[in-house]
């Protein structure tokens, strides 16, 4: 089992993730992780933990990571665009055949607001692609 281990192992976190060290070649023959590193995603940053000082094998590794993660989270961000698609497809679907007054008074504020943010939002960036300049944010 040790050999299949990887020799870095990523424990995410909202922004990035806490990086160890996968240590199998040890007295106990125990898996021990040995925090070496937080990398965080939103600014690049690799802060080493304690007094360690990163080789550069592991902040090579810990880059390559980043940048996986990265465009792992970015696909997910398209994915999920297209299921509120798909839900709002629904949510049509289920106001026309089986909501009841009740249950479209809850709601119908929400969603109009909602509607009317997502659309005014994407008519503003869709002119500026079309005018390939930005009108101001």
């Amino acid at each position: 089992m040790a050999g299949d281990l990887p020799d870095y192992y990523f424990r995410i976190r909202e922004n990035g993730a806490a990086v160890f060290r996968v240590d199998t070649e040890n007295r106990q023959r125990r898996i021990e992780l040995e925090p070496i590193a937080v990398a965080n995603l939103r600014n690049g940053e690799i802060k080493p933990q304690g007094d360690r000082k990163l080789t550069p094998e592991e902040t090579a590794r810990i880059k390559a990571w980043m940048a996986e993660r990265a465009e792992v989270l970015a696909r997910r961000d398209v994915d999920d665009i297209h299921r509120a698609v798909d839900h709002l497809n629904l949510t049509a679907q289920w106001v026309q055949t089986r909501a009841s007054d009740a249950q479209l008074e809850d709601v119908t504020d929400a969603l109009l607001l909602a509607m009317h943010d997502l659309r005014t939002v994407l008519v503003r960036k869709k002119a500026e692609r079309l005018t390939g300049g930005a009108t101001g944010d």
